[in-house]
């Protein structure tokens, strides 16, 4: 049985020093029950503990960590890195070479501009669509995270299509109230807010692919239709891959979905695990952006070297022949392993999988939106989650976030990750 003493210790002092004892709310198991475990290290597929608990890893970080931790080479290029120094806040080639690798990747994107988190590349990117449109309204969906910026922390109304209200105490109502919230993958909805609201929307925001209330997949004819519409309108469509980016393929989700959006949001994979987010577009949007344009983002961190280095040879490690095809056999692997271990067990599942990221749903029913996903049973899934843990398999401590694979993951891992599934299937 594994200890955690010294973990339910620390989380104790940190209670005492930071709000809720942890620095991002699902950290503190809130969802799930318990003490959160206090990581020391990691290497590969595996995190350890400070009770020097070894587990297989599918949280990465949140989905950075695709190469695996540690990855010897983003190591090696880190430490050549940190001896030239950790920041100027001046221009580098690096920043040169890694917009070139993400432009050439999203050809969505003529022009990019590094920032430092996803939330930072959201927000930037609607006040960049809106001065570029000069209105001031925008779209999201039910269940898409964008970041805690105001204007993005909005739940819906009790109708179909709704103005948003503020969801977290200290959002002004006014800045909700230029937020339109709809239901993700509902043409009809989509097509009357459009038709009755079109010339005061400045952007939609989506995850292509929901990936903050586990793994939400786009019907077909969703993305395509929502294109068309936002074209014809005039309305700037962005596209949050922050999430999605380099996971559901090496080209993101527009790559995967053939889609081209207005704008892009980046984040995660290409910082390398070093705190990076990017947004871009095309040419005419992004000039907009100050010194070129009279928008104004600024970021002292913006392009620092050391996330420049990470990013860089993360993509570079990403780009070699056969790695995506790899990457894709392992998360095949485990969605095969996970459904049959629920069917043996006799627990009703649905898995959703888009490349290298996956959730799996105690549900029954089709998960298709953000009140499909809440069907799911929480109860078993924290069960679940805890059983999992103490068999040495660290998932994300909510049945609403997404799991993601890495290339470090072995066949040995997944068989590991199967028997435990099955076990703690049969437990609950």
């Amino acid at each position: 049985m594994a200890n955690f003493d010294i973990s339910r210790k620390l989380f104790k002092k940190a209670s005492s020093v930071i709000p809720g004892g942890v620095n991002s709310p699902v950290r503190a198991f809130r969802a799930v029950g318990g003490n959160p475990i206090f990581i020391e290290r990691a290497k590969g597929s595996k995190i350890y503990d400070a009770d020097g608990n070894a587990y297989i890893d599918y949280v990465l970080s949140w989905g950075p960590m695709i190469l695996g931790h540690s990855h010897p080479v983003v190591v090696k290029a880190l430490k050549k890195a940190v001896e030239r120094g950790t920041s100027y806040g001046a221009p580098t080639a690096l920043e040169i070479e890694l917009a070139e690798l993400v432009i050439g990747l999203y050809p969505s994107m003529d022009k990019v501009r590094m920032v430092n988190s996803g939330t930072e590349a959201t927000m930037s990117a609607i006040r960049v669509a809106r001065g570029y449109t000069g209105r001031d309204k925008i779209i999201k969906f039910e269940g898409c995270y964008h970041g805690h910026a105001d204007g993005l922390l909005v739940k819906a109304g009790s109708g179909a299509t709704t103005f948003g209200v503020p969801d977290s105490p200290g959002v002004p109502k006014s800045y909700a109230q230029n937020t339109i919230t709809l239901p993700f993958n509902n043409i009809e909805a989509l097509k009357k807010t459009i038709e009755k609201e079109g010339k005061s929307i400045a952007c939609v925001i989506i995850e292509p692919v929901v990936g903050n209330i586990g793994c939400v997949l786009p019907r077909p004819g969703f993305l395509e239709t929502l294109r068309k519409l936002t074209k014809k309108a005039g309305i700037v469509l962005i596209f949050d891959e922050v999430m999605t980016g380099f996971r559901v393929s090496f080209g993101g989700a527009q790559a995967y979905y053939g889609i081209r959006p207005d704008m892009t949001c980046l984040g995660k994979v290409i910082g390398g695990g070093l705190p990076v987010g990017a947004y871009g577009g095309k040419k005419e949007i992004m000039a907009m952006v100050s010194p070129e344009g009279p928008v104004y983002q600024a970021g002292t961190l913006s392009g620092n070297p050391l996330a420049m280095t990470a990013g860089i040879a993360t993509i570079r490690e990403l780009s070699k022949r056969g790695i995506y095809k790899n990457l894709d056999a392992k998360s095949v692997l485990l969605e095969k392993g996970l459904a049959d271990a629920a069917k043996r067990a006799g627990v009703s599942t649905r898995f959703y999988r888009a490349g290298s990221m996956f959730c799996t749903y105690f549900t029954d029913t089709e998960v298709y939106d953000y009140p499909t996903a809440k069907t799911s049973d929480t109860k078993k899934f924290s069960r679940f989650f805890s059983e999992m843990l103490l068999r040495g398999v660290n998932l994300a401590p909510s049945q609403f976030e997404a799991g993601f694979m890495s290339l470090a993951h072995s066949d040995r891992d997944i068989e590991k990750t199967v028997k435990a599934a099955y076990e703690a299937l049969k437990k609950i």
